[in-house]
C-alpha cells in the first residue's frame, strides 16, 4: 500500500483471531477519502499478518506480554503522521470518517476528534439504545465551540460519565503529547485518557454530531469482560471521584450501572 498524503493514520489494533478484523479493515480501505493503515499487534500469528498481506498494509509486532496501554501506545509510536485513530478490530468506520475529520485538521489547537456512533449488534447498525441516546445527550454542548475550548465544560461533559466512542477518537499528537496514554487504569484508559486531554490549556474538542463509525456490541468484546469480574465497577467508581465527592459518586453509580445491561 503506497504512503498517503493525509495527514491521519488509522492504527488497527489487532488482538488474536479476531472474526471482526477483517470488516474493520475493509472499512478502513473503502473510505472516500484515502489515508494511510497500519496494524499492530502483541499477539503475532499467521492470521493476523495474513489479513495485513491481504490488503497490503504494514505490519508491526510488538515483543512482551498484551497490555491495553503498551499496545496502544506501541500502535501510535509506528505511525509517521500527526494525527492518528487508534482503530478497534471489532468495529466499523463509515466510508465518511476521513472526510469529516480532514474538516478540523486545519485548526492545530484540535487535541482529539470526536465521532458520534450507533451500536453494531448481530452484524446490524441497530437503532441507538438507552447507552448510546444518554451519551449523545451527553456530549451535545460538544456541537457549541465555544463550550468545547472551554477546560471546564470540557470537564464536565466527562464528570457525568464516559460519554465519548473510544474507537471513534483521532489524536492530535502534537497538542496531546507522547505517550498518549499514561494511564494506570485497564478499563477507564480511554476516560482517564480524554480527562487528560480535557486539561490541556488554550486547546479544544472537536465533534461531529454525525455517526461515522458502528460500536459492536457482543460477547467477545473487552467491555463485557470487565463487567463479569466487576472491575469496571472499581475502575467506573475511581474516576467519578475524580469530579465529585464520594457520597454523590455512589448516587450516580446507581443509575450509571444501568448501562452495563447494554452488554446483556
Amino acid at each position: 500500500m503506497e504512503y498517503q498524503n493525509t495527514d491521519h493514520t488509522f492504527a488497527v489494533c489487532a488482538y488474536k483471531e479476531s472474526p471482526y478484523l477483517e470488516s474493520c479493515i475493509k472499512s478502513l480501505v473503502n473510505q472516500k477519502v484515502k489515508s494511510n493503515i497500519i496494524v499492530c499487534t502483541s499477539t503475532p500469528c499467521e492470521f493476523i499478518e495474513n489479513m495485513a498481506k491481504k490488503y497490503d498494509l504494514p505490519y508491526y509486532v510488538r515483543e512482551g506480554k498484551s497490555d491495553i496501554c503498551d499496545d496502544w501506545n506501541f500502535s501510535v509510536a509506528c505511525t509517521k503522521t500527526n494525527y492518528v485513530t487508534v482503530a478497534h478490530q471489532d468495529d466499523v468506520y463509515n466510508e465518511h470518517y476521513v472526510e469529516e475529520l480532514l474538516k478540523h485538521i486545519p485548526d492545530e489547537k484540535m487535541s482529539i476528534f470526536i465521532a458520534d456512533y450507533l451500536p453494531l449488534k448481530g452484524g446490524k447498525v441497530g437503532k441507538r439504545d438507552i447507552n448510546s441516546k444518554l451519551r449523545k445527550f451527553l456530549r451535545q454542548p460538544m456541537r457549541c465551540k465555544k463550550l468545547a475550548a472551554s477546560k471546564w465544560w470540557r470537564r464536565r461533559i466527562l464528570s457525568l460519565g464516559n460519554s465519548i466512542c473510544c474507537p471513534g477518537v483521532t489524536y492530535n499528537k502534537s497538542v496531546v503529547g507522547l505517550p498518549i496514554f499514561t494511564s494506570k487504569m485497564k478499563f477507564c484508559i480511554d476516560w482517564d485518557t480524554f480527562l487528560k486531554c480535557a486539561e490541556i490549556k488554550n486547546s479544544h474538542f472537536a465533534y461531529c454530531d454525525t455517526p461515522i463509525i458502528y460500536y459492536r456490541i457482543h460477547d467477545g468484546a473487552t467491555s463485557k469482560e470487565f463487567i463479569v469480574d466487576h472491575r469496571r465497577i472499581k475502575e467506573d467508581t475511581d474516576m467519578f471521584n475524580k469530579f465529585w465527592p464520594s457520597f454523590l459518586t455512589k448516587i450516580i453509580m446507581v443509575f450509571y450501572k444501568k448501562a452495563y445491561d447494554t452488554y446483556n
